[in-house]
């Protein structure tokens, strides 16, 4: 084992930066618990998997409007009541005025 030693001061200013960085990163993280809170969200794969789609059918979602979404540090989420939702009305890709067919 090896030991370090170093002067209190220096350990006192480190304990301080790492204080200063906890509250820049719960200041940064602060704004987005509400919404999380609220209500459960799912990522892409949580979506696929529920659906029973793929990945290029749920960008087809996305892309015509059927399925709301919210982008955090570029990954895709989406409320669980939107996809409880899309999944009541039946799947699109059975509805011929969206543009899907199921052949």
């Amino acid at each position: 084992m090896e030991v370090i030693a170093i002067q209190k001061s220096v350990l006192d200013g480190m304990k301080m930066e790492l204080k200063a960085l906890l509250e820049l990163t719960e200041n940064a993280t602060r704004k987005y618990v509400p919404i999380f809170n609220k209500e459960k969200w799912l990522d892409n794969q949580e979506v696929c998997l529920m659906m029973g789609i793929t990945k290029r059918t749920l960008q087809t979602y996305k892309d015509k409007g059927l399925l709301p979404y919210s982008k955090l540090n570029r990954k895709n989420y989406y409320k669980l009541s939107d996809v409880q939702a899309l999944l009541g009305v039946g799947q699109p890709y059975n509805i011929k005025y969206n543009g899907f067919t199921d052949e």
